[in-house]
């Protein structure tokens, strides 16, 4: 088989099962192992897969930068927002993150809801600054322009110091194995510090996020209460998360 047809065969098969195990594909096709793997070194050079362990899963469309994520999945964000929104409760406190779908939160949240609100993005910030019941704490550090949020030493400290009912955590790759990952080691390492300052974490995922995976993993899903999704509930990725144990709340 020439290269230009094995790149085609794994892009099919990543279409279709959702994930290569590069050692079946050998024994499919024949070839070592060792010219799999280049493939994929090749495919994920070009941003056409995420390579992991022992394969390569789909690559996130959510990794482009914050203006051009705005205009991705608009109406599943939004729907998302309205379901995450409602878990909101009136004297509770909410850990948000930044990001896309966490502004559509910020944006479905009641403008005369009591609520404390903690977050290290400017942007959801300013969002509330109308919501005159809202109080709002906003954690400093180094910005992360990609996502429009804080990150780094002096802000995973700050956030160490804090605490609340929920937190709303965004990611770019929701997957059953791959759990739940994120483009970037330091903004990982911030959305880790935030969950585990509250008492549920529930994960804000709009479906063009399922099934996908990213470079940088955050949290296995025995560290999360649930997943907010508008994927498909007959989606495989989110059947195979329900066999894990996994709540999802279905955003319609």
């Amino acid at each position: 088989m020439l290269a230009a047809e094995r790149r085609d065969h794994l892009l099919g098969l990543l279409a279709r099962e959702g994930k290569i195990v590069a050692k079946d594909v050998a024994a499919e096709l024949g070839i070592s192992e060792d010219s799999v793997r280049r493939d994929l070194r090749d495919l994920a050079a070009e941003g056409l897969c995420q390579r992991v362990y022992g394969g390569a899963l789909p690559v996130s469309p959510a990794v482009v930068d914050y203006a051009a994520r705005q205009s991705v999945a608009p109406e599943g964000k939004e729907r998302v927002a309205s379901v995450a929104a409602g878990l909101v409760r009136p004297g509770g406190s909410l850990i948000l993150d930044g990001g896309t779908t966490a502004l559509a939160v910020a944006h479905a949240l009641p403008r005369d809801l009591a609520c404390t609100v903690i977050t290290h993005s400017p942007t959801i910030a300013a969002a509330l600054l109308d919501h005159p019941q809202a109080e709002l704490f906003l954690i400093g550090g180094r910005v992360f322009k990609h996502s429009a949020v804080t990150c780094g030493a002096a802000a995973v400290e700050a956030a160490q110091n804090i605490s609340a009912d929920l937190c709303l955590l965004g990611v770019t790759g929701v997957h059953p194995e791959a759990g739940l990952t994120t483009g970037d080691a330091e903004e990982a390492a911030m959305k880790r510090a935030l969950s585990a300052r509250a008492a549920d974490t529930y994960v804000l995922a709009s479906s063009e996020k399922i099934g996908t995976a990213s470079q940088f993993r955050v949290l296995p899903w025995q560290k999360v209460s649930g997943l907010i999704t508008d994927a498909d509930p007959h989606d495989p990725a989110i059947e195979q998360l329900r066999t894990l144990g996994v709540e999802i709340l279905t955003a319609t």
